[in-house]
């Protein structure tokens, strides 16, 4: 089995190599902007399923179309990339001392069939000072990271007092279900690591 991994997140493809599981990139440009209005709580998975019915090529037998979307929920408020340093720094405060969601769509799609699922992790934050946020929003250019942080980095280090759920979750991907859900979706007989 051959993954088309349809992602540019840096993340989701290290997580997918660590897998073992043989993959290539396609690039799949989408309008991330849902018109029709949805519980915080799909927004992830509406956006992969969007994400895989854009992809237009052929898909061979061997290979399983994946797309993926993560969001981070604020009080029922999606927090998305930030667009500036001040919206980063206010995403940050608004996460500082509180437990938020990170929700992460998945699509599976091969010739025959489409699966999806989400999976959902709680995230508690300490409360952060304002040098903290600062020093780490001006050092890691959070900008390319939904809620403003990456669990993996300093924020994640110091300021993430615990979580329930998946951690790789928060990164990405979840890859014990997506394990899972990949073995359900492929015959039971094809391996999906040699």
């Amino acid at each position: 089995m051959h993954i088309l991994l349809a992602s540019k997140s840096p993340r989701r493809r290290e997580l997918l190599a660590q897998l073992g599981i043989p993959f290539s990139f396609v690039d799949i440009d989408i309008d991330e902007h849902i018109a029709t209005p949805l519980p915080a709580s799909q927004v992830a998975e509406s956006l992969a399923l969007l994400k895989a019915g854009a992809f237009s090529a052929p898909i061979a037998e061997d290979q399983v179309l994946l797309t993926a979307d993560t969001v981070v929920v604020h009080q029922e408020q999606v927090l998305g990339k930030p667009h500036s340093r001040q919206e980063a720094v206010t995403m940050l405060q608004s996460l500082s001392g509180c437990a938020h969601q990170v929700y992460t769509g998945v699509c599976l799609r091969n010739a025959r069939r489409t699966v999806s699922f989400t999976e959902c992790t709680q995230v508690h934050f300490r409360p952060l000072a304002m040098n903290e946020i600062n020093y780490y929003v001006d050092k890691y250019q959070p900008f390319d990271k939904a809620g403003s942080y990456g669990i993996q980095e300093w924020v994640g280090m110091v300021g993430i007092e615990r979580i329930e759920g998946c951690f790789y979750n928060v990164m990405g991907l979840p890859v014990s279900r997506l394990y899972t859900e990949l073995q359900r979706f492929v015959d039971s007989h094809q391996p999906l690591i040699n």
